[in-house]
């Protein structure tokens, strides 16, 4: 994992996304290039420039978003795309949940075999395909 893409999904940095982040976030991911406070001011009229331009800092120095200089201003766009973020912390989430007791796993891994199922059957094939793959890997004797 590099070490921009470990930092964004620090779950500790993820706790540390307050409200207007996440709005501010959200707006960036609908637009199709990379935004200035200015551009985005008009979503969100009832924050001070200056609290935008903050937040936006803020969410760049967390790694959460790129930025570039365009003459006098900063331009920001997400470093990832909202599905790559989501799946991102999805991973650091289960990650974690792998790193404590192991008894405590049965409980969610049939919350998320049943998930998949719910979602789509074909899925559940797929997964059942990397399960079987990840264990010819791990111990190619094995059937």
């Amino acid at each position: 994992m590099t070490a921009w893409l470990s930092g964004l999904t620090d779950p500790q940095a993820q706790r540390r996304l307050g409200p207007l982040e996440w709005r501010v976030l959200e707006a960036l991911w609908a637009r199709s290039s990379a935004a200035s406070v200015r551009d985005l001011q008009p979503a969100f009229p009832e924050i001070a420039y200056t609290t935008l331009m903050t937040t936006l800092d803020r969410l760049h120095r967390k790694n959460v978003l790129l930025r570039t200089k365009q003459g006098r201003a900063f331009f920001y766009q997400p470093r990832l795309s909202r599905p790559e973020f989501d799946s991102a912390r999805a991973a650091d989430a289960l990650r974690i949940a792998f790193s404590a007791d192991g008894s405590q796993l049965t409980p969610l891994l049939s919350f998320f075999v049943q998930a998949v199922g719910d979602k789509d059957d074909d899925l559940l094939d797929e997964l059942e395909g990397l399960v079987r793959a990840r264990r010819a890997e791990v111990d190619p004797k094995r059937p």
